[in-house]
Parts: C-alpha cells; sequence; structure tokens
C-alpha cells in the first residue's frame, strides 16, 4: 500500500472518500496510535487495549478513558472544577 506525505496513513483510502473525512480520520488515528503519558508512573507508554480501555507498559496500569485518546477535554475540565472548587 503507498502512502503519501500529504495523506499519511489515511493512504490505504486512496482516491475515495473526500480530503474532509480522510483529515478527520487521520488526526484521531494518529492520536490513537501514539504512546500517551500515564498517570499513574507519568512516562510515556500508555498504548489503546480496546475502545476507552488504556494500559501503561511501563507499570502495568489498566485505566478507561475516551474511546481515542485516554483522557478527553471534558474529564480534563471536570478535573480542573474539581480542584480548584469549580468557581
Amino acid at each position: 500500500m503507498a502512502r503519501t506525505k500529504k495523506v499519511g496513513i489515511t493512504g490505504r483510502f486512496g482516491a475515495r472518500y473526500g480530503r474532509k473525512a480522510k483529515r478527520s480520520v487521520k488526526i484521531i488515528e494518529e492520536n490513537k496510535n501514539k504512546k500517551h503519558i500515564c498517570p499513574q508512573c507519568d512516562r510515556p507508554g500508555v498504548k489503546r487495549i480496546a475502545a476507552g480501555i488504556w494500559k501503561c507498559k511501563k507499570c502495568g496500569n489498566t485505566f478507561t478513558g475516551g474511546a481515542y485518546i485516554p483522557e478527553t477535554p471534558m474529564a480534563k475540565t471536570a478535573k480542573r472544577n474539581v480542584k480548584y472548587g469549580g468557581n
């Protein structure tokens, strides 16, 4: 399968589906596949096991999160509101 610099991971779709759809899939899949920082040991070793299930390869911590990223923007906001009192 040929992939180019421009389309990256979505090169497998070829000329189908349009630019906007491929761009959004590219952003989601690149974020999903990269190594994320573990909330317990603060090292980059978290990989996605299944939708919403994440595991750190360094410390073995398994936790739930978003479908494509371990901590969703809504969870970050909620954590910040709890930390600073919400006012």
